[in-house]
């Protein structure tokens, strides 16, 4: 681990550090296939759809059956529960890291900084795609949606991330993906990155973030600039 000397950086996890969004789409076609529905999104065309989380996706679904088919009351909180255990039974079948990003964690952990992730992920789920994916042991703290009482954008996650990684809020930033992480970031007071290789793309950009980055090798350069 880093010895924090040159301040911490702080990920959010889906959308961010890696494409999340085939196999959330995949948990919520379950749950629609249960109820003999069959797929109704695209793991391609509905891809954004997935990075506003799992009840997003059940109600754009929902959205798409005929006027004829009846959904019982309850339908949506009786499949939430069962898409996340999908996913967490499926959760690394098709998700792959960003380009570059395991490089550039490695370059951040030998340049001394901190790493964390803050997520609106559960915890639990968070924890078991970042061992999947291999990266678990870059970071020095973790923080999903049901850590605390509140989630992003309350800066509070953010803030135990960085305190859990042993670092100092004012020496830090956030790099996601999202409106959320934008208003995290100015909630907490501090800056933010976004990735132009997110589910937005480079159209992100319309955020006014302190910066965006188009792959993950310019991150250890950005990281350098804002916190050594």
């Amino acid at each position: 681990m880093a010895d924090g000397s040159r301040g911490t950086v702080v990920f959010d996890l889906d959308g961010t550090l890696a494409d999340t969004s085939a196999d959330l789409i995949a948990a919520a076609n379950a749950c629609f296939r249960a109820r003999g529905l069959g797929a109704l999104l695209d793991p391609v065309a509905d891809a954004l759809i997935a990075f506003h989380g799992g009840r997003a996706m059940l109600r754009a679904g929902y959205g798409r059956i005929g006027a004829d088919t009846l959904l019982p009351p309850g339908a949506e909180d009786e499949d939430y529960p069962r898409l996340l255990d999908h996913y967490g039974a499926n959760i690394a079948v098709h998700t792959r890291l960003y380009p570059g990003a395991g490089a550039a964690l490695a370059r951040l952990a030998r340049d001394g900084f901190r790493l964390a992730v803050c997520t609106n992920k559960p915890e639990a789920l968070a924890e078991t795609l970042l061992c999947e994916l291999g990266i678990r042991d870059a970071f020095d703290a973790l923080i999903g949606a049901d850590t605390l009482p509140v989630r992003k954008p309350d800066p509070r996650p953010y803030r135990a991330a960085v305190e859990a990684a042993g670092g100092r809020v004012a020496a830090s930033f956030l790099l996601g993906d999202t409106e959320t992480d934008r208003r995290t970031a100015s909630a907490a007071g501090v800056r933010v990155a976004l990735v132009g290789f997110g589910p937005e793309g480079a159209a992100i950009g319309r955020l006014a973030p302190d910066a965006l980055i188009g792959h993950f090798d310019e991150l250890p350069d950005l990281a350098r600039r804002w916190l050594a």
